[in-house]
């Protein structure tokens, strides 16, 4: 028994132009959805460069501290006590150990460092690490050593 077939066969050419539309319209999305606002405050931070300083491998929390000793958490601006009640709940949902990353300007005072560790350690986290850049390798030839 033969079946008849109700499908035609395309024969006009294939049209590229709503495919091409489509995609020029997710460019677009794409390109607009970069500039939407996303919460929290920028921080310029000149953090000091150093070579050979150790890190951690357990899990941290970072802190930021501005030039003029403002404090930063989360990217969102914080006052002394309410740093020290959000680290406390954060020591109590870890479990292990943190340790407190401290992202500091180079024009920030060893007083203000001492004061934000004693505050993470009140708060139960009790290593503290500075963070640093590393220092750019010159990769020229017959360059001095620092």
């Amino acid at each position: 028994m033969k079946f008849h077939r109700n499908a035609r066969i395309l024969r006009s050419q294939f049209d590229v132009t709503p495919y091409a539309s489509v995609f020029f319209l997710l460019v677009l999305f794409v390109m607009l959805g970069t500039l939407v606002y996303t919460p929290g405050v920028r921080v310029p931070l000149q953090l000091p460069v150093a070579d050979g300083l150790p890190g951690t491998d357990q899990p941290s929390v970072n802190v930021a501290v501005a030039a003029d000793g403002k404090l930063f958490f989360q990217n969102q601006p914080i006052e002394a006590a309410e740093l020290k009640t959000r680290l406390a709940a954060l020591v109590t949902e870890a479990g292990k150990p943190l340790t407190l990353v401290v992202q500091a300007d180079k024009a920030v005072t060893h007083d203000m460092l001492i004061r934000l560790t004693l505050l993470a350690r009140e708060a139960g986290i009790h290593d503290a690490l500075l963070a640093t850049l590393p220092r750019l390798v010159d990769t020229a030839p017959n360059s001095p050593a620092p």
